[in-house]
């Protein structure tokens, strides 16, 4: 379901199948190369050198793809306290503007980020000993934008909301 109570259509579904599949992916991968190194450590006394810095490129790879989900759902961590005290329009209202707020904030971050890893495409940085660093850091200004995305349509949403009274 998404802001006016639809189900998504076949490119939604499709959509949301992919980001799954990718979030599937990396938290397998990440166990994977998780376990394989822990069992080379401890068995082989050896292991692979790019395996700590992977693991790590993992673990944001598989937190901005989480992030982007639960952006799509409108499930991130919120306090809200005023859905308590507050129904119909004025909560409409309410998570509009809170939904602004979190496009607004995740479009600027979009932009900080993407000067982050331009600046790593200009230096050259190299992550993995020969992957240049942007290749692996642009998750970040892609995930805050969509994000920003988002939170701009759930906003949309909930105007409608508003105008329409439903």
């Amino acid at each position: 379901m998404n802001d006016t109570g639809a189900k998504p259509g076949l490119t939604g579904r499709l959509a949301r199948f992919l980001e799954d599949s990718l979030l599937v992916t990396l938290l397998v991968a990440l166990i994977l190369l998780a376990t394989v190194q822990i069992v080379m450590r401890n068995v082989f006394d050896a292991g692979f050198a790019w395996s700590d810095e992977l693991s790590r490129l993992l673990v944001l790879w598989l937190a901005m793809a989480a992030a982007i989900a639960a952006a799509r759902d409108d499930r991130h961590i919120a306090i809200d306290v005023l859905s308590r005290f507050l129904k119909g329009r004025a909560l409409a209202a309410t998570r509009m503007v809170v939904a602004l707020f979190t496009s607004a904030v995740c479009g600027v971050l979009a932009w900080h980020a993407g000067r982050f890893v331009n600046e790593a495409r200009i230096y050259e940085d190299l992550l993995l000993g020969t992957v240049p660093a942007w290749l692996l850091q642009s998750i970040l200004p892609i995930a805050f934008g969509v994000m920003a995305l988002r939170y701009l349509m759930h906003a949309a949403g909930r105007l409608r909301q508003l105008v329409t009274g439903s």
